[in-house]
């Protein structure tokens, strides 16, 4: 992986890190799931009148809308809304990384390298002692929901290899396009319409204009540039070596979440957040001899696309 790929993943780390902090100011105003229906409907309308189509097969747009917009945001949106900590949100939404390592062996017959083995599997121990420790500070269904939202960013990832986008920022753009109707749908049916007004009638309170400004950063940075850059990174690079890089973000989200809500790690944590940084930094190097392959590649032709 080029140096300027490794700094972009790391801006792209940064932004989704403090991402978690603008969702927490956003579901002070807005129920969750419309909250996450808002959040790419902004994006999408624009996007249908103003940006070109992006030139990919349906089934590709479709599968990274839905994995990566409306499954991740909505299971993580619901987790923070019922009392998953910020910190420790940033910190098991990143599980997608090891999913997508997973699934892009079975489905994609993307090789492993022992190096990537190792350095993932040190970075999961790191998160896991992380997780373990803050465990008792959420319930256990805001932590399954969160899971499933890092399972549902794994499957976007891999339609994202799949697709292979010409224009990365214009596939981002109308991947946004997805999840706006099926997330609106479920708010109606999950927090319905006096909710929803609620929220839409009081933002010109101060929690309405922070919940505004935190739904911008979401949009902007979280969305449109640093989906932006991700997507970029899967086309160029393998899903295995760019995938371990999102094991970062919970170090900014935790330190982010220290330094705003007050939400203290403990010497345990911060150890092991240098651990899932070695882990990254070692499973992301570029090998000097050739290792050994743990999942190799059929003999067969590649797969054209994902069943």
């Amino acid at each position: 992986m080029p140096a300027r790929d490794r700094l972009l993943a790391l801006l792209v780390v940064v932004l989704w890190g403090c991402n978690f902090l603008a969702i927490h100011a956003t579901l002070g105003q807005f129920p969750p799931v419309f909250a996450g229906g808002l959040r790419f409907a902004v994006i999408a309308i624009p996007t249908i009148l103003f940006v070109p189509w992006p030139k990919v097969k349906i089934r590709h747009l479709l599968g990274y809308g839905l994995g990566f917009g409306t499954g991740q945001f909505a299971f993580l949106f619901i987790a923070m809304d019922t009392g998953m900590p910020t910190g420790l949100a940033s910190l098991v939404l990143q599980a997608s990384a090891p999913f997508t390592v997973l699934l892009g062996a079975v489905f994609l017959r993307e090789r492993v390298s022992g190096r990537q083995l190792a350095g993932i599997l040190l970075a999961v121990a790191g998160m896991a002692t992380i997780a373990w420790q803050q465990a008792g500070n959420a319930a256990l269904l805001p932590v399954i929901l969160t899971l499933l939202g890092a399972l549902s960013w794994a499957f976007g990832n891999l339609s994202t290899r799949k697709a292979a986008p010409e224009s990365p920022l214009n596939f981002v753009l109308w991947m946004s396009v997805v999840p706006p109707l099926p997330m609106f749908a479920l708010s109606l049916v999950m927090e319905g319409p006096a909710e929803i007004g609620h929220s839409l009638s009081t933002l010109g309170t101060p929690t309405g204009l922070i919940g505004l400004g935190g739904l911008a950063y979401v949009v902007v940075f979280g969305t449109i540039v640093g989906s932006g850059i991700w997507t970029s990174l899967m086309r160029r690079n393998p899903a295995g070596v760019v995938a371990p890089f999102s094991l970062l973000v919970p170090v900014v989200g935790l330190s982010v979440a220290f330094l705003v809500l007050d939400e203290r790690p403990s010497p345990v944590e911060i150890i092991a957040a240098a651990v899932v940084i070695g882990g990254v930094l070692f499973g992301s190097t570029k090998r000097r001899a050739r290792e050994p392959d743990f999942l190799a590649e059929a003999e067969t032709p590649q797969p054209t696309g994902v069943r």
